[in-house]
């Protein structure tokens, strides 16, 4: 397998042609195929492995390895020993580092989108250009495109445990162009032909064809917006409404961080006394606040720099100086006093209170440097990594950047101790890739003891011939043909030419004994609820419309497989073959013991059925146009499917819109019996968010060990009961989508990206993770969508970019002062394109004895997507007052031994708060106030967010619960370059004017609230209406011939972009059911139900910690 390739070393690629820059990348179409950026796409020697077209008809990606600079290998040198110097280095960057890679060229599109049927554009109009792209030609500010489709078929069932992990792919992102008619374009759902039927699947031009462009950046998927451009290839057509291609190629621009400048009327922490600063005792300067504006530089290797956190008040009166280790807030004494009551006018002034304070920047991040771990940038702001020994953050976070010596210390803190662990996730379009090492017939190096898999931290001794397990502190010896040499540094001579000897992350070949069958074609089968509802609803048409459109981003090749059917009370199945001269309907009356017919010919090659599989999609809609059944089998529909894919795994995506009501698993409508009983809800009500039997969850364990993983797309206007539903895309490593309430207008747009998107995005099959720890510190539990049969490892019959896994930690011994204490996951885990492989993530943190440093290193936004984790775990078997308390308390216990321990301030009437920690009470009551926990609102509401949040990642998981709002009625004023998004405002009714349109969005909705005296000319030129009162109940953002119209357009794509989401457009407005619940996203606010103002709640948090100090 490698007989020519010494075992270990990278897989070698052709040199790189002289004018390569590892930056650009030539590939337009890189969401799906750059997945060779990462080496992992498919083997060179593999059959018919031409380019596909991919998703966004871009060209092939470019090899990617590039010489890599030597690298110090981390941890300390034996002693005594003079260690070996190392040549500077030189990031790969683009020349202005704090700027993103240049915007998409011309002729790309983009991922998120649709494109109408030809000729809907009239020949002035052109084609479109690229997401957020002006006339002119500048890009959206930081763009990003997306990653490719990692992935593969499926790997061994679950009795095989050994790991392998996959690379990342990096490559841009086309979104497809948008139609216009009238002079517009329009953002939103599927355009129609005249004839009224859906247009066929995307037909994306050869490789070589006129309409391929340069390359754009890699990133997360761009979303749909309108320019004009060049005239359009009449051989291409789109699928829903949206952007083109630019004529030119732009430079690049500064990408928006998740959390940006404040409004001028709210400067951070300027000029009030009652935020201060002061210092822990004894201890060193901070390294830096995670919300200030960071430093982090483009620099060669060598002593890092201090990041200086916010802006820090002047000193208070009578108190020491100043230092950035900690937020100070003073509460009057009135309020202070336990028990007190609150005063009406707090002297806490609302502008000085901590906020978000984001930076534009983009920061440099070093793994490590000096030997020594770095801290990480906070999760939510935009940073660029350079593996330099530990893990990039994005694939493995801990709650604590050092590790507490003991649990007494961990328990004196307060905090969590937690891994966030993402083992697919995106990287940055300028990181450099994933290198994959093949060891050949051998198989990589381990630990013959604990099984940890070769990583930078082991430590050779005996000049070569042993090593050291950094894990369990075993001594084996070195395999034969493995050995190398030692320096004078005590490292081997060959470390810095080996990924996994000098990366964080490496990805290895997996051998046959990873492997308990061969590895099993891509398979891909949808089921469509064809019910009375469905059909009426439009959603029928919907989902066989996005199907029909998504063919085309199947992987390419004879191993990619696929089949259909449908379901109302019986269920339908499809006979696919070429040899028919239509697809044949086989019924399945049996809906208590179901079977499938047929099974070879239900699920058939791609290449052998398009045509027919397109012909079908086009009928459905109507064969079943006049269907009086309201009844749905979903729970024998999905058994039934499973059987067909029961020899092979594989992806099965549902379409369901009513409550399943007959056969397997039906089930009843349970809300009613919630509203009945609201009075006693806080006891019984979460009763509702649990299953209602456990026949679908033994349905979906028997899914997991045939590795068939379930996404559920619910296009619903009723109840359908999530907390059932939910039960297999959990279990199988799904996904559900939730569309409530459904409609024609807009969702089916959202549906297509959606599905697009959970097709193309880098995923793998057949996956087994485990994540060993060091002597000292062992898993707890895991916590996530997927299958757990022994207690540690996880099955993931899928598992993509975008899922998460939260793995708790605990002590059963001491660690040492100053030592390291390292992680290891490994995932398993098959591409599509049927390789298996073996992704290692190793980090390495110090271990400290020092309360003060445990706060130093806190890392907020992990700290807080554990604590909304826990909070999904506990509602469906706890009261939500409970759940709200138990919040409350995660929060107070992770400041009081601060205030008691660490603090330099005695006063009684000032809340003290750790710098890193500062924003914990703002995203405590933002959780707090969450759609999960509150009283009021639907049962599958919080359900949905419930299943959501299980999964959810870091950077998303603040903004679900935290939104983002900005200003849209002003964007002309707002200054020209760097990211297309306003300024944040805080989440105040203070902050949102009768004579405004504010935007607000969570990552999955997002909300345009128009105040009741807004200029009628800003409501023509935004949204093509003359008054409030013309506001539509649904809504489709079109984009008009006016600088504010594009600007708008601009924002909403770049936010699209960012939460690789196409995110739903609702129209709120003052008085009604929808400004209401914008209002309810206002979480500084307080809730007239009782519900504390964001003041209110700090002065609770003192009073409680001044009552657990006393």
């Amino acid at each position: 397998m490698a007989a020519p390739v010494p075992p270990g070393a990278p897989r070698q690629r052709p040199p790189p042609q002289s004018n390569y820059n590892p930056n650009f990348q030539q590939n337009p179409n890189a969401l799906f195929d750059n997945f060779q950026n990462l080496n992992i796409n498919r083997p060179v020697s593999m059959p018919n492995s031409t380019p596909r077209p991919t998703p966004f008809a871009q060209t092939p990606p470019f090899p990617s390895t590039t010489p890599q600079p030597p690298m110090s290998r981390p941890g300390p040198p034996p002693p005594g020993v003079v260690p070996r110097s190392m040549g500077t280095q030189q990031p790969t960057l683009p020349p202005n580092v704090a700027q993103r890679p240049p915007a998409p060229p011309a002729g790309q599109s983009f991922p998120f989108g649709g494109r109408p049927p030809p000729g809907s554009f009239p020949s002035s109009m052109g084609s479109g250009g690229p997401v957020g792209v002006p006339p002119s030609g500048v890009p959206l500010a930081g763009a990003l495109p997306s990653s490719g489709s990692l992935a593969g078929p499926f790997a061994p069932p679950p009795s095989a445990r050994p790991f392998a992990s996959s690379s990342t792919l990096s490559s841009g992102m086309n979104v497809p162009p948008s139609s216009a008619q009238d002079g517009l374009t329009s953002n939103g759902p599927l355009s129609y032909a005249a004839s009224g039927a859906a247009p066929g699947g995307p037909r994306f031009p050869p490789p070589g064809s006129a309409m391929q462009t340069q390359t754009p950046p890699v990133g997360h998927p761009s979303m749909v917006a309108s320019v004009r451009s060049p005239p359009q290839s009449p051989s291409m057509r789109f699928p829903l409404g949206s952007a083109g291609i630019s004529s030119s190629m732009v430079p690049p621009m500064q990408q928006a961080m998740p959390f940006s400048v404040p409004p001028q009327s709210a400067p951070p922490f300027s000029s009030a006394p009652p935020i201060s600063a002061a210092p822990p005792q004894g201890v060193p300067p901070p390294q830096g606040s995670p919300f200030g504006p960071q430093t982090w530089q483009s620099r060669q290797v060598g002593p890092s720099h201090p990041i200086p956190g916010s802006v820090q008040p002047p000193r208070m009166f009578g108190m020491p100086p100043p230092l950035p280790t900690q937020s100070m807030t003073t509460i009057p004494p009135a309020m202070g006093q336990t028990g007190a009551p609150v005063a009406a006018s707090s002297k806490i002034d609302p502008q000085q209170i901590p906020r978000p304070i984001p930076s534009s920047m983009v920061v440099m991040y070093d793994t490590r440097e000096g030997n020594q771990s770095n801290t990480p940038p906070p999760a939510t702001s935009d940073y660029i990594v350079r593996d330099t020994g530990n893990c990039s953050p994005r694939y493995m976070r801990c709650t604590i950047s050092q590790i507490p010596c003991t649990n007494d210390l961990l328990a004196t803190s307060g905090m969590q101790l937690a891994l966030l662990v993402q083992p697919l996730a995106l990287p940055h379009p300028s990181e450099e890739a994933i290198q994959v090492v093949d060891f050949g017939e051998s198989g990589p190096v381990r630990c013959s003891r604990c099984k940890a898999y070769i990583n930078p931290f082991m430590r050779f001794i005996d000049q070569g011939r042993r090593f050291i397990c950094n894990l369990c502190g075993f001594t084996d010896e070195t395999p034969r043909d493995y050995h190398c040499n030692l320096g004078p540094d005590g490292r081997r001579r060959d470390a810095d030419e080996r990924p996994e000897l000098c990366r964080g992350t490496v990805e290895f070949i997996a051998t046959k004994e990873y492997m308990v069958r061969d590895p099993m074609p891509a398979v891909y089968f949808f089921l469509i609820d064809v019910s009375m509802n469905a059909i009426q609803t439009g959603a029928t048409a919907a989902a066989c419309g996005a199907i029909s459109q998504v063919i085309a981003d199947l992987p390419e090749g004879p191993r990619t497989m696929v089949g259909i059917a449908t379901f109302d009370c019986t269920i339908h199945f499809y006979n696919l073959k070429r040899a028919l001269q239509q697809p044949l309907m086989l019924i399945v009356p049996d809906i208590e013991d179901v079977y499938t017919p047929l099974e070879s010919d239900v699920i058939v090659p791609l290449s052998e059925c398009r045509q027919h599989l397109e012909m079908l999609l086009e009928s459905i809609p109507s064969m079943f146009l006049n269907n009086r059944t309201a009844e749905s089998a979903f729970g024998a529909a999905v058994k039934a499917s499973f059987l067909a894919m029961k020899s092979t795994g594989g992806k099965l995506l549902v379409f369901q819109s009513v409550l399943p009501s007959v056969g397997i698993g039906a089930l009843s409508a349970r809300e009613a019996e919630g509203r009945s009983n609201i009075s006693a809800g806080e006891k019984e009500s979460h009763k509702l968010l649990q299953p209602a039997d456990k026949t679908l969850k033994a349905m979906a364990m028997e899914f997991a060990e045939y590795q068939v993983c379930v996404d559920v797309f619910l296009t619903t206007q009723t109840y359908v009961d999530i907390a059932s539903i939910s039960v297999i895309p959990r279990i199988t490593g799904g996904q559900v989508y939730y569309y409530y309430p459904f409609s024609a207008l807009p969702d089916p747009a959202k549906l297509y990206n959606d599905l697009r998107w959970n097709i193309t995005r880098p995923q793998g099959f057949e996956a087994v993770m485990r994540v060993r720890c060091s002597q000292g510190i062992q898993v707890q539990d895991y916590y996530g969508n997927f299958c757990k049969r022994i207690p540690t490892d996880i099955d993931l019959p899928a598992i993509d970019c975008n899922k998460a896994i939260m793995v708790t930690l605990k002590h059963d011994d001491k660690l040492q002062d100053g030592s390291e204490c390292a992680f290891q996951c490994a995932l398993l885990y098959t591409t599509v394109y049927g390789q298996r492989r073996i992704r290692v993530t190793t980090l390495s943190l110090p271990c400290t004895s020092n309360l003060s440093n445990l706060y130093r290193s806190a890392d907020l936004d992990t700290q807080f997507t554990c604590f909304m984790k826990q909070a999904a775990n506990e509602i469906p078997s706890t009261p939500l007052v409970n759940v709200r308390e138990q919040m409350m308390n995660l929060c107070v216990n992770a400041l009081v031994s601060y205030r008691k321990f660490c603090a330099t301030v005695s006063s009684s009437g000032q809340l003290i708060l750790p710098e890193a920690l500062k924003l914990l009470p703002l995203y405590t009551l933002a959780l707090i106030k969450s759609a999960g926990l509150r009283n009021d609102g639907r049962i599958d509401d919080r359900s949905f967010w419930i299943t959501y949040v299980s999964s959810v990642s870091i950077p998303l998981a603040v903004p679900f619960v935290y939104p983002r709002m900005v200003a849209i009625h002003d964007l002309d004023s707002k200054v020209e370059g760097g990211s297309p998004i306003p300024p944040f405002l805080p989440l105040s009714s203070e902050h949102v004017s009768d004579e405004g349109i504010y935007l607000l969005e969570n990552g999955e909705d997002a909300l345009i609230y128009i105040g009741s005296s807004v200029d009628s000319n800003i409501l023509r030129q935004l949204l093509g209406i003359n008054s409030v009162e013309e506001i539509p109940t649904q809504f489709v953002l079109q984009q008009f011939d006016n600088p504010l119209s594009k600007k708008l357009n601009e924002v909403i794509n770049e936010i699209r972009s960012q939460r690789c989401s196409y995110l739903r457009l609702k129209l709120c407005k003052k008085g009604d059911q929808s400004g209401m619940l914008f209002f309810s996203y206002l979480v500084e606010d307080k809730i007239p139900t009782g519900g504390q103002s964001y003041v209110e709640f700090l002065i609770n948090i003192h009073r409680q910690i001044q009552v657990k100090m006393s």
